[in-house]
């Protein structure tokens, strides 16, 4: 049982926090494991069994998501959503000083490579994959992509119902979101979840996958 109510209160085990807030169990308990870190509520056992207030949760994941958009960027949405930009207006677009700060989900994935005279390699991207790419960071739906342009559903991937998955894609927005690199993070996310490298590095790569426009 997920939930119950308790003394006329509705109260939530790991698993309906999981549940209710849409939440990896791995993220939960990873939260409830640095609970004086991000403010995570402390629980009571009743039953023999531990539990979490609703509300407590509630008004936990409400400032939990609030703190996630704060560190954000702030986007620029301007321009029409079928201009092409290079690195350095798409940093711009994205709030970050420096085109080396640009995600690698949007680095490995231009919509147009154009050969200078000097044989270098020019990226461009629509702003629309620019903007789909800040949305995911807080999993927003992105809105600049133009009705009726999709070329159909991709194949589902084998991680696609995982939910490890949502582990592994708050990991790399985390990573986006303050430019970081993301060598390494296969590590870290074998060593959240307590799975193998391989697998940890297959799940972002399924959470890249899913980022794309």
């Amino acid at each position: 049982m997920a939930r119950r109510i308790i003394d006329g209160r509705t109260a939530l085990n790991r698993a309906g926090v999981a549940a209710h807030t849409g939440a990896a169990y791995s993220t939960v308990n990873h939260w409830h494991r640095h609970r004086a870190r991000f403010g995570f509520p402390q629980g009571f056992h009743h039953d023999g069994r531990e539990w979490f207030w609703l509300d407590d949760i509630e008004a936990f994941h409400t400032a939990h998501q609030a703190a996630k958009r704060a560190e954000l960027t702030q986007v620029d949405r301007s321009g029409q959503p079928d201009d092409l930009v290079g690195s350095g207006t798409a940093a711009k677009i994205l709030g970050y000083g420096s085109y080396r700060n640009l995600p690698h989900t949007l680095l490995n994935h231009p919509d147009r490579v154009e050969i200078l005279a000097d044989g270098r390699k020019r990226r461009l991207w629509h702003r629309r994959t620019v903007w789909a790419i800040a949305d995911a960071r807080t999993g927003r739906q992105s809105t600049g992509r133009t009705p009726g342009t999709t070329t159909g559903p991709r194949k589902p991937h084998p991680y696609a119902d995982d939910p490890r998955l949502t582990a592994a894609t708050e990991l790399l927005a985390a990573a986006d979101a303050t430019g970081r690199d993301r060598r390494g993070l296969g590590i870290e996310l074998a060593q959240q979840l307590g799975i193998p490298q391989r697998t940890a590095q297959r799940l972002l790569a399924a959470a890249m996958s899913d980022s794309r426009p």
